[in-house]
């Protein structure tokens, strides 16, 4: 996962503008697809979390990468498909002292990790994390690795075929040759990376997370391809958190983890695998923060919803058309569109321009919209008391927080369940546990809890 800090260029509504690194518009859900090649296969490149393309001929490409590749990258991972079991039981298996081969790992590759942390399942909110032995004060170093540790298509045994093959496993994700690398080095005696993986969580478990940085471009390459995503042995120790303590800093020669807070002798120390709701959270990597915690979390209020609340206030034909004369208009100019979604932070609308425009056509006198529709929207002075900070909405146009109010009910009505089922399923320590991992962690993607608290701020 990308641990940019930089800004990148994101749809919505058909416009392309500069958002930070969250989504404008609603991603495809991950779906199932038929594939080639034994379950144990399936269920570990569905635990690696290879995001499934668009149907569509890329996709149908990047599936005949995998699974129709030439025989000898098969043969060089494992022999075409031969049961990923035995990855899976090596990933996981028992190795009495897996820390101290790991250190020792590190050691000889110069990995330095500072005295001042620990690699422990003591103390860490799951499985091996990283913590604190003494207080870490902001700007010092945890750890390097240098390059040469890096786990790559470019640094794997099998680079070289990786690098013949490379037309034949073009995908959308650009994982594939990444995937191939890790399924050979899995199940190689001699891999050099053999007490990195001791430390991996049993790879036949779908919440398995994919531990993938893509280094990112620099700000004049923004329009350039995303670097290979690569593994980062010891960083990917770290757990997530939004109000992470700890941050990956990219230089010519090697990767280092530096403190950017505070961190008490014992506490555990954090990464962050980018700004992420947690939706992305659970989809890509098998977790959510619990509810209230994760500080980056949004909710969606699709824009076509919008749409449908102002259709709620119209009595006549004659105000439906016009409303829809609006809508075409903001389609123009970009600002909605059919499969696009208004997404709400914990303190801003990060959609705010979109946001403000719907609102601000939709509601305005017919007059008013004729002369602004004249104007191309035009000669539109943003106010200060139209801004969409949450503190902000009380003060908005009594019928911008009426639009607002209705299409948030409107996104609520959609939710399978309501947020008392929800809210009590969360309180109920015993009903809690009866659930399966992926069901508790399912339950602390709140949106309804968001929209609801956006809600107080809209009556207020």
């Amino acid at each position: 996962m990308a641990t940019q800090a930089k800004r990148r260029r994101v749809s919505c509504g058909g416009r392309r503008r500069s958002t930070p690194l969250r989504r404008a518009s609603p991603l495809p859900r991950p779906q199932r697809r038929p594939a080639r090649g034994c379950a144990a296969c399936r269920g570990s490149f569905a635990a690696l979390h290879i995001p499934s393309p668009n149907p569509g001929p890329s996709s149908a490409r990047a599936r005949a990468a995998v699974f129709s590749a030439p025989s000898e990258l098969f043969r060089a991972g494992q022999r075409h498909c031969a049961c990923l079991s035995q990855v899976a039981g090596l990933a996981g298996s028992e190795d009495p002292a897996p820390v101290a081969s790991f250190l020792s790992w590190c050691r000889r590759v110069g990995l330095e990790l500072s005295p001042k942390v620990a690699v422990s399942r003591q103390g860490t909110v799951a499985g091996y994390g990283m913590v604190a032995r003494e207080s870490v004060q902001p700007g010092e170093l945890l750890f390097a690795v240098p390059r040469a540790a890096l786990l790559s298509q470019h640094t794997c045994s099998i680079s070289g075929l990786l690098e013949r093959e490379r037309g034949a496993l073009q995908s959308q994700s650009g994982w594939v040759p990444l995937l191939l690398a890790l399924l050979h080095e899995l199940q190689a005696p001699a891999s050099p990376w053999s007490p990195y993986f001791a430390l991996w969580p049993e790879l036949g478990r779908l919440e398995h997370p994919m531990f993938c940085f893509q280094e990112p471009l620099e700000e004049e390459d923004d329009e350039k391809e995303p670097n290979s995503p690569l593994m980062v042995p010891a960083a990917d120790v770290l757990n997530h958190l939004a109000n992470h303590n700890a941050n990956l800093e990219y230089s010519p020669n090697c990767l280092r983890m530096v403190a950017t807070q505070p961190i008490p002798k014992g506490h555990e120390i954090f990464n962050t695998y980018g700004q992420m709701a947690n939706w992305q959270l659970i989809h890509m990597y098998g977790f959510t923060e619990p509810y209230p915690d994760n500080t980056d979390d949004t909710a969606d209020i699709q824009m076509v919803t919008v749409r449908e609340a102002a259709l709620q206030g119209t009595k006549v034909e004659a105000e439906r058309l016009l409303l829809y004369e609006r809508w075409d208009f903001l389609c123009k100019l970009e600002m909605v569109g059919e499969e696009g979604a208004f997404v709400i932070g914990r303190e801003e609308v990060l959609t705010e321009e979109e946001l403000a425009m719907t609102l601000k056509v939709l509601c305005m006198p017919a007059e008013e919209f004729r002369e602004f529709k004249d104007q191309d929207g035009w000669g539109d002075d943003k106010r200060e008391e139209d801004s969409l900070t949450i503190t902000n909405i009380p003060k908005l146009k009594a019928s911008w927080r009426q639009l607002l109010r209705d299409s948030v009910l409107l996104t609520l009505q959609t939710y399978a369940t309501d947020l008392k089922t929800e809210q009590d399923l969360l309180s109920s320590k015993e009903v809690y546990a009866t659930l399966s991992w992926r069901e508790q962690q399912a339950l602390q993607e709140c949106p309804g809890e968001e929209l609801s608290a956006k809600l107080v701020h809209i009556d207020a």
